[in-house]
């Protein structure tokens, strides 16, 4: 039985060739987040990190939206992940919720949010912790932390200015307007907007070319533009010397050549 097989609580899990898809479950909480989801994302991905078979991981919500971020109820009432005063709250935002950005931050491999349609809060920080990020049309983002009097306690704050730069980032946290999914595309929030009936489709294209990259080659890429981001000019090119070094004396470095030469796909084997 593949491991991807058990239950999972408050996620669905599917295998699609080289690609694995999270759907997260809490449709009747528009996908809130909850302890049991924080612990299959976690457990997921350590899991696909290590599994040679998978190559891009997909995360999206099921049925309307993508996920309507922490449980207002729960905060309301002071319960589950909301319990306790505030060093416990501290505590419990380290201990829960903050796994999920640190899981999907160490991931080697490619991750697209494929937003289905409200990403509201913790939700529309998660979005941005994905690698890259597809959007129905009927996709909703917003950063509504302010609105509570609460502040994106999930790493938000590192994450939406990486994505969207320092300014739009303090406009959509200390505004918590709402955008739709042509002002995201236009800020650069999301990569691709396409209907709600062609979003799956279009999404797993785009995963599917993903996959067609040298597996080693990619990973290495990855973890270069991560570093990129807060490295100089000097130690970035001497993280790529490194890097190059370990790619061009991959098995699929040589296969890409002979591809080349002989006009036709490489079949790399991530080694």
């Amino acid at each position: 039985m593949s491991q991807y097989n058990q239950h999972f609580t408050d996620l669905i899990v599917e295998k699609d060739e080289h690609l694995l898809w999270l759907t997260l479950n809490n449709e009747k909480a528009s996908n809130a987040i909850t302890d049991g989801m924080i612990d299959s994302l976690e457990t997921v991905s350590k899991l696909a990190d290590s599994d040679p078979e998978i190559r891009v991981m997909i995360i999206t919500g099921a049925g309307k939206n993508f996920c309507s971020g922490g449980d207002v109820e729960a905060m309301e009432k002071k319960t589950g992940m909301f319990a306790g005063e505030s060093f416990e709250l501290g505590n419990r935002y380290k201990e829960g919720i903050q796994r999920i950005p640190r899981a999907l931050e160490s991931f080697q491999k490619p991750i697209i949010a494929m937003v289905n349609g409200a990403a509201i809060g913790a939700g529309c920080d998660l979005a941005c912790m994905c690698d890259m990020r597809v959007a129905s049309d009927k996709a909703k983002f917003g950063e509504t932390f302010a609105k509570l009097g609460l502040v994106p306690g999930d790493g938000g704050t590192f994450f939406l200015q990486r994505v969207v730069g320092y300014a739009k980032a303090m406009e959509m946290i200390l505004t918590a307007d709402i955008y739709d999914a042509n002002a995201a595309l236009a800020m650069g929030l999301v990569n691709q907007v396409h209907s709600f009936l062609d979003l799956k489709e279009k999404t797993r294209e785009l995963a599917m070319k993903i996959t067609h990259i040298g597996p080693v080659g990619l990973a290495l890429t990855k973890r270069a533009l991560k570093m990129g981001r807060t490295q100089d000019l000097n130690a970035q090119l001497e993280v790529l010397s490194m890097y190059q070094g370990i790619a061009q004396r991959t098995d699929d470095h040589f296969e890409g050549l002979r591809a080349m030469k002989e006009k036709r796909a490489p079949e790399f084997k991530g080694r």
